[in-house]
């Protein structure tokens, strides 16, 4: 009895070691597959990048390479790294302590009207949007992040062999957004051919600006926002300079003094307040008059064919989630997600993913959520246009003509963004 307990035992032992050694195996296996599809859907994408490239033979491949390499080390070090992670946790944790501050702001002016459970988004999101307007506004007028920014921009440009101009301007886009960023190379316009002034405003386009930043954190994880926000500078320079490659120019001089208009401390709080209070009302505009049309197309494609607006969006974009990397379970829901973005705005796209993150796997919310940090959709592709209108009627036209090509170019920054994050996650 003592021999056939030990052997049931023993034989119990070896079953449940056997059990966890092939789910083990199988983590690692889906693992692999995923990352092996992530880097096939980055070939892809390259693929595509290059069939649309309209000057093949001057492409920069040496510049692509250093920024591919830059792009990997820095998403590597920020999620799979201790010393990355904590510089991650770091900034996420100080930007939300400097938000309190203009929490403090919002409570002054709105007493009890700010709930605490967060559940006004206006309010509590929005409203904080004039505070990081303000604190860029400062940082730019005492001359910070011009600097900052000038510098990055000049580095990027002698390791990659890029225009000076079109490195500024994607390092400037990380802070400010598709209409501001062109207020620092104004004076470059008249010089720019048509491939310059393609990357420029695709990269402008493929980022987001750092006045809206505290909002989105407030949405979906704070560490994928802030390293979307940096690769999606190197993203734009990679698919730009593969679809339009543009040539260094000697005489290309920065000027700083382009980066603000402000004459004083106090102005450029006003200024900054105001630009701050401006956007606030444009985006929660644009939110009353998107959901609403989108709730009013769902419900009669809903009674017409059975399918709302949002899961016609999924299937669309389910093919290019899974090539991203994302579960197979998991690609319609992410579809709908990217292809509402695409079709709306970033923001009401992260409100349908906010309520979803839990429910979804980690390296899901990484993706969309990286791929969601962005201005890619088509209502910028009026708003470039207006924006360089202002400074300069004869690139509007121009860039009018492009409009499509670029919205399908920063989409894909996007796409890029998003997927080499997904490798770390």
């Amino acid at each position: 009895m003592t021999t056939i307990r030990y052997v049931i035992v023993r034989w119990s032992f070896l079953c449940a070691i056997t059990r966890k050694d092939n789910k083990t195996s199988g983590k690692r296996g889906l693992l692999f597959m995923s990352v092996l599809i992530g880097i096939v859907g980055i070939l892809l994408l390259l693929g595509l990048s290059y069939l649309m490239s309209n000057d093949k033979k001057n492409i920069n491949y040496k510049a692509i390479g250093v920024l591919f390499v830059i792009q990997f080390l820095v998403t590597l070090l920020m999620f799979k790294t201790t010393f990355g992670n904590t510089i991650v946790e770091a900034i996420s944790n100080g930007v939300s302590n400097v938000l309190e501050y203009g929490y403090e702001g919002i409570r002054f002016v709105l007493g009890g009207l700010v709930p605490d459970d967060g559940s006004v988004f206006f309010i509590n999101v929005l409203m904080l949007i004039i505070f990081t307007s303000t604190l860029l506004s400062i940082l730019t007028y005492i001359r910070i992040l011009p600097i900052a920014i000038k510098y990055i921009g000049g580095a990027l440009a002698k390791i990659t062999g890029l225009s000076k101009v079109v490195t500024f301007n994607s390092v400037n886009s990380i802070f400010f957004g598709q209409s501001e960023s062109f207020l620092a190379i104004k004076s470059h316009l008249d010089k720019m051919n048509d491939n310059k002034l393609f990357v420029v405003s695709t990269v402008a386009m493929g980022s987001v600006s750092a006045s809206i930043m505290g909002a989105y954190i407030t949405m979906i994880p704070p560490q994928y926002v802030l390293v979307a926000m940096m690769l999606n500078a190197l993203s734009g320079l990679i698919i730009t300079s593969i679809i339009a490659p543009t040539k260094e120019v000697e005489e290309e001089v920065i000027d700083i003094k382009d980066a603000t208009t402000s004459k004083s401390f106090f102005e450029a709080v006003s200024v900054g307040a105001l630009d701050g209070g401006r956007i606030a009302l444009i985006v929660a505009a644009m939110l009353v008059a998107y959901v609403g049309l989108i709730a009013l197309v769902d419900g009669l494609l809903s009674s017409v064919i059975g399918l709302s607006f949002t899961q016609l969006l999924g299937y669309v974009f389910s093919p290019i989630a899974y090539m991203m990397g994302i579960p197979g379970e998991e690609v319609r829901t992410a579809g709908t997600i990217m292809g509402t973005k695409l079709a709306t705005n970033e923001f009401v796209a992260m409100l349908e993913f906010q309520p979803l993150i839990g429910q979804l796997s980690p390296k899901t919310v990484a993706v969309v959520s990286s791929f969601l940090v962005s201005f890619a959709n088509f209502s910028s592709i009026g708003i470039i246009s207006g924006s360089i209108q202002a400074l300069n009627g004869e690139k509007a036209k121009v860039v009018a003509t492009f409009g499509l090509k670029m919205l399908l170019a920063a989409t894909m920054v996007s796409i890029l963004t998003a997927t080499m994050v997904g490798l770390f996650s």
